[in-house]
């Protein structure tokens, strides 16, 4: 059984994890939160106390100073803990550099939410999980590492729900269209959700899906579609390039996969703004005065931290998959999804709902590979798993999945 946990970063998403890892500690054990600002990891401490999050009060909870790009450090933090299990909750810069600490040091599990990126690099070739991450899977398995690629919720749970369609509801998939609606609103006047710098560089490369066999490229905010969501209603999303869609094509070749995420037309003005003025770009320029900076690093250090929207944050989400195909030789089509409310995530953890649903998924990741059911000891994308003990553990932690099909709208274990 691995016991042990150790967080790296300190953000929004970071500071659900260790609320949730408290609120297991007697699985887990001690937790560790790793940040370059200690100061960020003693306020989520601090966050904790408060709450009463520590199901088990004795329990070890500790904050540390890290450069999460320095693998040597993390490999002797992650010795020095004795964590058997690292949530990896920093910039998708650092991936590799904390998933090269966890090979280095053996039998230890290793998760993020997002793929690894290259600062110097926009859109990468697909499958992106290639370029990367995929290079490393025989090491893993050499060094009895569990690696979970991308196991927040998009990528992540939609990974799970496109896999419980396979296994329940779909006996042959052609498409899955998942579906990302945000319908809160956080009274600023412009804000991003998450992290602004992974946020824009989202946004600014090629569009990728796959479709027909072949990955298929547009621009942002080329095709739009507008879909009518349980609990949150109609609502306007663009095809946008993500992760999931890059390991999901590996297991559905035949079916066309698609992401999608809602924008308001405020947002969309103030991107296209942004971008056409070279503000959105990750390569240096030099002020007159001879200063160097990076014009992407600049904009989000004017924006709010996404992390202080939460207090004003109303309103909720919608994330889920539509999987289309045949049943028992008869067309069929079933939304998986979660809905998720702001000011609910606030009230338990104090954070926003986005965070929230980033932030649950790899502590109950973590639960199962401390009981023993998901440490696999190799690397691993989240469909590559049964998804029915991680859905279920899901639904205790504030995160349950409904299914709405022919049948109705009810619990996906129903």
């Amino acid at each position: 059984m691995k016991r042990n946990v150790l967080i790296i970063g300190a953000g929004g998403v970071a500071h659900v994890a260790a609320h949730k890892c408290a609120q297991h500690n007697d699985v887990l054990g001690d937790i560790h939160i790793a940040s370059r600002k200690i100061a960020k990891c003693e306020a989520i401490i601090a966050s904790v106390h408060d709450k009463g999050s520590l199901k088990d009060p004795a329990g070890r909870l500790q904050a540390h100073t890290i450069d999460a790009m320095d693998s040597a450090a993390v490999a002797e933090l992650i010795r020095r803990t004795g964590a058997k299990i690292v949530i990896n909750l920093g910039s998708a810069f650092v991936n590799m550099s904390v998933l090269e600490a966890c090979i280095t040091v053996g039998d230890v599990a290793y998760m993020d939410t997002a793929i690894h990126e290259d600062p110097l690099k926009v859109c990468e070739p697909a499958p992106w999980y290639a370029n990367h991450e995929w290079k490393r899977r025989e090491r893993c398995a050499e060094a009895g590492v569990t690696a979970i690629l991308g196991v927040g919720f998009d990528p992540g749970v939609v990974n799970a729900y496109a896999r419980l369609a396979e296994d329940r509801f779909v006996d042959e998939i052609r498409s899955i269209d998942i579906i990302d609606i945000n319908a809160g609103s956080h009274g600023h006047w412009f804000a991003t959700n998450f992290d602004p710098e992974v946020n824009f560089r989202e946004f600014t490369g090629t569009v990728l899906s796959w479709q027909k066999g072949r990955w298929q490229e547009n621009r942002m905010f080329e095709v739009g579609h507008t879909w009518d969501l349980p609990v949150v209603g109609p609502h306007k999303a663009y095809l946008t390039g993500h992760d999931e869609l890059h390991s999901l094509a590996q297991r559905y070749p035949q079916a066309d996969l698609r992401f999608w995420m809602g924008f308001g037309e405020h947002y969309i003005n103030v991107f296209t703004v942004l971008n056409k003025l070279g503000l959105l770009s990750e390569q240096p320029v030099t002020t007159a005065e001879g200063l160097e900076v990076v014009p992407l690093k600049v904009v989000k250090a004017v924006l709010p931290d996404p992390a202080s929207l939460a207090p004003s944050y109303t309103g909720k989400t919608c994330i889920g998959d539509l999987v289309k195909g045949t049943k028992n030789g008869q067309e069929t089509e079933v939304f998986i999804y979660n809905v998720a409310d702001h000011a609910e995530a606030y009230a338990e953890v104090g954070s926003q709902g986005i965070s929230y649903t980033a932030g649950v998924p790899p502590v109950a990741a973590a639960l199962l590979i401390a009981r023993g059911a998901w440490d696999t000891r190799h690397m691993v994308n989240v469909e590559e798993l049964d998804p029915a003990p991680f859905l279920t553990l899901m639904d205790g932690m504030g995160l349950p999945t409904r299914v709405r099909d022919a049948l109705g709208d009810r619990p996906w274990n129903q």
